[in-house]
């Protein structure tokens, strides 16, 4: 029944990053076709980030009123129907379907975590490297294929759409093979676990440490390809560094919560992580062309380690799925919504016509401050809740 679950929860996470990671090899096409002005481009690559964060918290809402599998469902048929109509005739249609598939994606995100703490406890962050390989398996399949579906359907539009076969898939195979019970009531009396969880500093940390690794992941969906088009490189062989560097993520995803139990807590493999961040930055756009390849494989590396344990923490740090569920909703809203700032600043940059030397700057900036929160979120710390329904933070021992 486990391992059953467990290919289920893997073929849902295939489709929480196609939506992204499609759109970014084909910008140039999108631009040339509809006219729109790199901040406006911006605005179509912010749009699903934020709709992520903002629909995020909704999640542990919809949760307590119909399950935790229905709310799922319900993502999942949201995601299908919204990769479809992004392929409508005019860009209104396009940055509806990306703003519907980004919040789509911020309910089905924020779910995963809770079942894999309900439902898997004891291998809970192991669990949570293997939906984020999948994550990155299928944000390495949309950048990887963007191009070639595009050439092969005859247009950008089909290549955005035809990715809703996979999310109808997952969604015929979830209802199908997933018991939907409806929440009992006393599932409803507990659903509000305590109070005061925007006061508790450790939820911050962990929140922030999303916000800012998520924040160059998704400047890296978005804006990678256009960026390594700046240094010289053609249309193909951008999107293909970018599917490289998602597909080598796969790795890092599942092999960072099982380093990370190596050391007392999470902190010398973040850090290990988010250095290969920044050395890959480095290479990609400040060292020489024969560096791409290498400085590909690091940023790959130390993205796929970075956010394969920043949502392990999700789980490690909340004693219970109620907590589990309530920080999820906490970090992915509020990180996702300043991470959105990431893809928009530089679409603003670019703009201004700010050069790569400067872009470089701003992003190893961010990978200073996610070290930073790195060393405050990773230790072992749980947040629990008291006697008076409060969250509180523990001391957490290792078994």
């Amino acid at each position: 029944m486990q391992f059953g679950l467990v290919l289920l929860m893997v073929l849902v996470a295939l489709n929480l990053r196609p939506a992204l990671a499609s759109l970014a090899p084909l910008l140039s096409r999108v631009q040339a076709d509809t006219g729109l002005s790199a901040a406006a481009i911006g605005a179509l690559t912010t749009m699903p980030v934020l709709c992520l964060g903002l629909f995020a918290p909704l999640a542990p809402w919809l949760s307590r009123r119909i399950g935790t599998e229905r709310t799922l469902s319900l993502a999942l048929l949201l995601l299908a129907v919204a990769l479809m109509l992004r392929s409508g005739p005019g860009t209104p249609w396009l940055f509806l379907g990306t703003a519907l598939a980004g919040a789509a994606i911020g309910i089905g995100g924020t779910v995963l975590p809770v079942l894999v703490k309900r439902d898997l406890p004891r291998g809970a962050d192991l669990m949570t490297g293997v939906y984020t390989m999948a994550l990155c398996l299928g944000g390495a399949l949309g950048a990887g294929l963007s191009i070639p579906l595009a050439d092969g359907l005859g247009s950008w539009q089909l290549s955005l759409a035809s990715w809703s076969v996979l999310a109808f898939l997952a969604l015929f195979c979830w209802r199908l093979l997933a018991a939907h019970p409806w929440p009992q009531s006393s599932a409803r009396s507990r659903a509000r676990v305590g109070s005061g969880l925007l006061r508790s500093p450790l939820a911050w940390q962990i929140t922030l440490l999303m916000a800012s690794q998520s924040a160059l992941a998704y400047i890296v969906f978005g804006w990678l390809p256009v960026l390594l088009q700046r240094r010289g490189l053609g249309e193909a062989e951008a999107g293909l560094l970018l599917g490289a560097s998602v597909f080598v993520q796969l790795f890092a995803a599942l092999a960072a919560p099982w380093l990370a139990r190596l050391g007392r807590d999470q902190r010398p493999a973040l850090l290990c992580a988010l250095t290969f961040v920044a050395l890959g930055f480095y290479c990609l756009l400040q060292g020489p062309a024969m560096l791409r390849w290498p400085g590909v494989v690091a940023l790959g590396l130390g993205q796929g380690g970075s956010f394969s344990l920043a949502l392990a923490l999700l789980v490690l740090r909340s004693v219970n799925p109620a907590v589990a569920g309530e920080l999820s909703g906490m970090s992915q809203g509020f990180g996702y919504c300043l991470a959105a700032l990431g893809p928009l600043a530089v679409g603003l940059l670019l703009q201004f016509n700010v050069s790569l030397t400067g872009i470089w700057l701003v992003l190893t900036a961010v990978v200073a401050l996610a070290m930073v929160l790195a060393l405050l979120a990773g230790r072992q710390r749980v947040l629990d809740v008291d006697e008076a329904g409060c969250f509180v933070t523990r001391e957490q021992r290792r078994g």
